[in-house]
């Protein structure tokens, strides 16, 4: 009986010290925090996190707080360090929001040195100026489920038919791309070399064509041995592309490869494709915006009948440049003759098109748009020194986070579920609650949640941000119990080495959990 206790005292033991490198702290100091009432919550969400081989072996932060009484529902590694992924997101988009204000328009404009003359000479070139618009695209605004209009270039041909309209028929110099609204800047501190090459990575700019991205599709040829035929969209020759895809007999195996080096123009793709198929879609990024830009507007005024003698050419504001690239003095007027401008939709809808879709470039550009009217220069490290200031007025301690950029396309960021939920309570008591809320998306409804927590009872419940990189996962934001309270809460997932949807699965399992 003597031995059997012992045993007995061993095992609770080893099993206290189990439970306690899971939690990353003492199993007393985790479950104080949980409401008594909700002790099952717990058993339930543990459980869920074993029910998977990738769930088991991956390390998960986790941190759910009532919003009415500031009471943790529940927690895990609260404390500890995670890669976001695009939860970074919430930190650049309540930024803006909060100091930009939800009305502010960006303005993109062609400027010439002086008016046409009578026969519509314009004796100098054409500049066309970026201002931080990032939906120079076909997308819907204001965000809309489903595909946009045909057009990705679209906002080109606005700007081009402006000109036309007064009455410039020729232009003698070169069409000048000017992004230096924005420091030159176009890949952030922890990228990924091979980022640039898709559009997830597309270059980062005062511009936003398309968001900074082209499609190719590749269709088999006539025959077999042909090459493969290529379809761009936008269809504007930008890179010098060399296929080396061949047609194969049908039946064959589909393989598609590229390769781009960083600022080079010529664009490789090689493999093969089958007689018959249905093809494949990539998107590829876009090295230079205000060069694509300036190309495309080029072409729109030849479009339209206007000769243009010079070339397509860009012109940035490069670091070295910038004496101080976190805070500068008020910029000079842009000088010239104003021939068109395009006025963007209100920021709000700008950072709902952000959230709701992930896109990166659009956080990004946030992150610099704040730069630029907080401190007069639309550098990444404006914005980081002024994110870093909002958040510290929010409670939220710098040992808690470190944040390279505004997408979190970076691997370099860190924050732990403690802050983004501080973040979120933040927010909610903010006089930006509704906005904030209305940016994110909605499961069951839209966004990157449209095929997420999808049924009937969860619906439309849940208004959070997700997030994914190779081994990442999160999902962090507000959820509405049955009895119209909310919850804050921040789920982040980071080396598991599984199906990403296996994972997702358990995510949305606690999720749902947190809600009842």
């Amino acid at each position: 009986m003597r031995d059997i206790r012992r045993r007995a005292i061993v095992f609770l033991l080893l099993a206290g010290c189990a439970s306690a490198q899971r939690g990353g702290s003492k199993p007393t100091a985790r479950i104080a925090k949980i409401e008594p009432s909700r002790g099952a919550l717990a058993q339930r969400i543990e459980t869920a996190l074993d029910s998977t081989a990738a769930s088991r072996n991956a390390f998960w932060g986790i941190q759910a707080v009532d919003l009415a009484t500031n009471k943790t529902l529940y927690e895990l590694n609260p404390n500890r360090y995670f890669v976001p992924a695009s939860n970074t997101k919430l930190f650049s988009s309540a930024l803006a929001l909060t100091l930009l204000g939800p009305d502010l328009k960006f303005h993109t404009r062609i400027l010439a040195d002086a008016a046409p003359d009578a026969d519509g000479l314009v004796g100098g070139s054409l500049r066309l100026v970026a201002g931080g618009d990032p939906n120079l695209s076909a997308r819907a605004i204001p965000y809309a489920k489903g595909p946009g209009g045909s057009d990705p270039l679209i906002a080109i041909e606005d700007l081009a038919t402006q000109v036309a309209a007064k009455g410039v028929k020729h232009v003698a110099g070169d069409i000048i791309g000017d992004d230096s609204y924005y420091v030159w800047q176009p890949y952030a501190d922890g990228w990924s070399v091979q980022d640039p090459e898709g559009k997830d990575g597309a270059a980062v700019s005062a511009f936003s064509i398309n968001d900074n991205a082209f499609a190719i599709t590749f269709l088999p040829g006539a025959a077999t041995g042909d090459a493969a035929v290529l379809r761009l969209n936008p269809a504007l020759p930008y890179y010098e592309i060399e296929n080396r895809i061949r047609t194969i007999p049908a039946g064959g195996e589909r393989r598609i490869h590229s390769d781009r080096l960083a600022g080079s123009l010529q664009l490789h793709v090689w493999g093969t494709i089958p007689l018959g198929d249905r093809g494949q879609t990539i998107e590829f990024g876009i090295d230079d915006p205000a060069l694509y830009a300036a190309a495309a507007l080029r072409q729109a005024l030849a479009d339209r009948g206007i000769t243009v003698d010079g070339e397509a050419r860009a012109k940035h504001l490069l670091p070295e440049d910038v004496a101080d690239l976190r805070r500068a003095s008020a910029p000079p007027p842009i000088a010239g003759v104003e021939l068109a401008d395009r006025e963007s939709a209100p920021l709000l809808e700008c950072l709902r098109v952000t959230a709701k879709v992930s896109e990166n470039l659009h956080a990004e550009m946030m992150l610099r748009a704040v730069g630029r009217v907080r401190r007069n220069v639309g550098s990444r490290e404006a914005g980081l020194d002024e994110l870093r200031t909002f958040l510290a007025a929010a409670g939220i301690s710098a040992d808690d986070y470190h944040l390279a950029d505004g997408s979190g396309m970076a691997r370099l960021n860190l924050v732990t579920p403690s802050a983004v939920v501080r973040l979120l309570q933040h927010m909610y008591a903010s006089p930006q609650r509704e906005d904030f809320l209305a940016i994110l998306p909605v499961g069951g409804e839209d966004g990157t949640l449209a095929s997420r927590f999808t049924g009937a009872a969860v619906t439309g419940r849940v208004h959070a941000k997700t997030g994914t990189l190779a081994h990442v996962s999160a999902l962090s934001g507000y959820a509405q119990r049955p009895d119209k309270s909310w919850v804050a809460f921040s789920i982040l997932v980071n080396n598991f080495n599984g199906a990403a949807g296996d994972v997702r699965k358990v995510m949305d399992e606690v999720c749902g959990f947190i809600m009842e």
